[in-house]
């Protein structure tokens, strides 16, 4: 089964972090995700950048309506995913304890629904 493991942060903390520290997360970073390529659990994964890239849309009465910026002013803002291969939702969920942001802000664990193409 597949789980998308949505990595929320404060980018503020983040941008406060000394470079040494910025760096020796990143370095865990690849060590994990390392890991887990060796142990066929990664599917994809990527960083987010900043949500002041950010662009939200919305149709109501079929106009669209274009905000920069997240939707909503949020304490921790999504940094990056994981999509992880997982036997069932506790080795997911181990999976994600071991996420470095998971110290510092929260790892949230969702099944993925498969979509079954034409």
């Amino acid at each position: 089964m597949q789980y998308l493991l949505l990595i929320y942060h404060s980018e503020t903390d983040w941008n406060r972090m000394t470079d040494a520290d910025r760096n020796a997360m990143y370095k865990e970073y690849g060590e994990f995700t390392e890991d887990i390529v060796q142990k066929g659990q990664f599917k994809s994964g990527n960083e987010l950048q900043p949500v002041s890239t950010a662009t939200t849309v919305r149709v109501r009465d079929k106009k669209r309506l274009v905000t920069d910026g997240p939707f909503a002013e949020t304490k921790e803002q999504l940094g990056g995913f994981y999509l992880v291969e997982a036997k069932d939702l506790d080795e997911a969920v181990a999976i994600a304890a071991r996420i470095p942001s998971a110290r510092v802000g929260s790892v949230e664990v969702r099944p993925i629904i498969p979509t079954k193409m034409p």
